[in-house]
């Protein structure tokens, strides 16, 4: 569904990702690991096409990404999933208005989709929490709420970036098991994280393939888990 083929990247004339390749297949699932600083966050934005390469392909569900205009990109992006670090919400809308956003972007009716964003509230657990604001969120509920808000527009490849990075074991555990799920309906999951016992646990969940982002090559850190 999205294919980088000899992709590189830098900032200020400092290359960060070289001759990087990479597909995300249908019902995939990809870890991203590497140590700070390698460029994870920036082939997620890549991956979505938030960033444009300096050289090499990106296409996207068989489309050249060079060949996209804005509303192409636009197109892409409704069946793309995104999963910031740091969530992104609008501290002064509750919940429920947040993980609409997309549909609103999208320029689809929030009362058409009711019955779907309550059903999605429900699936992670936040269905007594709708009008809850931002700030009043733990960190659990706010990723969660993060993971809805990426599914709103039932995207077809999911991209995480380091989703259980602010929260305890048990709620990585929780969030982990919800991508499962998504993987398991077809869904294509990229998660770049830095958590070791994540990947480890993820062994009796699902197939995935580890990658290593280092010194701006991708390596291929194990075998199918």
């Amino acid at each position: 569904m999205i294919e980088l083929s000899g992709v590189s990247y830098g900032y200020d004339g400092r290359p960060l990702i070289q001759d990087l390749d990479l597909a995300l297949a249908p019902g995939s699932f990809h870890f991203l690991t590497g140590p700070s600083g390698a460029g994870k966050t920036t082939l997620l934005k890549l991956c979505y096409l938030e960033l444009t390469p300096d050289k090499g392909q990106i296409s996207a569900f068989g489309k050249p990404a060079k060949q996209l205009g804005r509303d192409g990109i636009a197109q892409l992006r409704r069946r793309v999933g995104v999963v910031h670090q740091d969530c992104r919400f609008l501290d002064h809308l509750p919940l429920l208005d947040n993980i609409a956003l997309p549909l609103a972007a999208s320029g689809q009716p929030i009362e058409a989709h009711a019955a779907d964003i309550s059903a999605l509230l429900e699936w992670v657990g936040l269905d007594g929490r709708a009008d809850a604001l931002p700030p009043q969120l733990s960190g659990g509920e706010r990723q969660r709420a993060a993971l809805a808000r990426a599914l709103i527009l039932s995207p077809d490849v999911i991209l995480a970036d380091e989703p259980t990075g602010n929260v305890d074991w048990e709620m990585s555990l929780r969030l982990l098991s919800l991508l499962v799920e998504l993987n398991r309906m077809g869904k294509a999951v990229l998660i770049a994280t830095h958590d070791l016992n994540l990947i480890r646990q993820a062994k009796s969940q699902v197939q995935a393939r580890v990658l290593r982002l280092r010194a701006g090559r991708l390596d291929v850190a194990g075998a199918d888990l």
